[in-house]
């Protein structure tokens, strides 16, 4: 064969392979299913469920004492605790069984801003009130701590909050869970008649135990 139509004939079978290798590639597109089905994905997401928690929180940060019910030999401060709230979000399947929750408080002595003598703790006492208990009857107030000037109004108690003195409790932490139950407290400060005029500052820290 001669060179030249050799090379003609190579070159059509090559367009020939080219052309048929595009329309190969085309068909698939232009293809119809036989038949198709749908598969329909579920999933059920469960809520993230926290355990509960028991926690305290308190209105305010700071509380301050004005005069009020002086006599000669006592001068008298009062005020009244920012509210404590006691939280617990447990379930009662949370709580270890015989479990009880207390709030305690104790103060620091006051100190003066100007080098006055320091008034000792025993000076400061209070009455706490509950605020809200809730409906069990479980949730109730410590009792009354009267200062070192006075006479004691339960057996021992005129002591100041120099101790982790009690604020509110109960003693079935489980049958109370899953409520929020609130306390304050009349605050007073009784010194002599002497006393050093002059600010003062003491610390009151209040602690849930369970």
């Amino acid at each position: 064969m001669h060179t030249r139509n050799h090379k003609r004939l190579i070159a059509a079978a090559a367009a020939g392979a080219l052309l048929a290798g595009s329309l190969a590639l085309a068909s698939p597109a232009l293809a119809e299913p036989v038949d198709s089905t749908d598969v329909r994905v579920t999933v059920d997401i469960e809520e993230v469920k926290e355990p509960g928690v028991l926690a305290m929180s308190i209105a305010g940060s700071s509380v301050a004492l004005a005069e009020d019910g002086s006599t000669l030999l006592v001068r008298q401060f009062v005020g009244t605790l920012p509210t404590v709230t006691v939280t617990d979000t447990r379930t009662a399947d949370e709580v270890p069984e015989g479990a009880a929750w207390a709030v305690l408080g104790s103060a620091t002595n006051f100190v003066g801003s100007s080098g006055q003598d320091p008034i000792s703790a025993g000076h400061l006492g209070w009455k706490p009130r509950l605020v809200d208990g809730g409906d069990s009857g479980l949730v109730s107030e410590g009792e009354e701590v009267v200062t070192v000037l006075d006479e004691p109004t339960q057996p021992g108690n005129n002591v100041g909050l120099t101790d982790q003195e009690l604020l509110v409790s109960t003693f079935d932490s489980g049958a109370v869970a899953g409520d929020a139950y609130s306390v304050d407290a009349g605050l007073f400060l009784r010194t002599p008649a002497d006393v050093a005029a002059g600010s003062y500052t003491s610390t009151l820290t209040l602690s849930l135990f369970e």
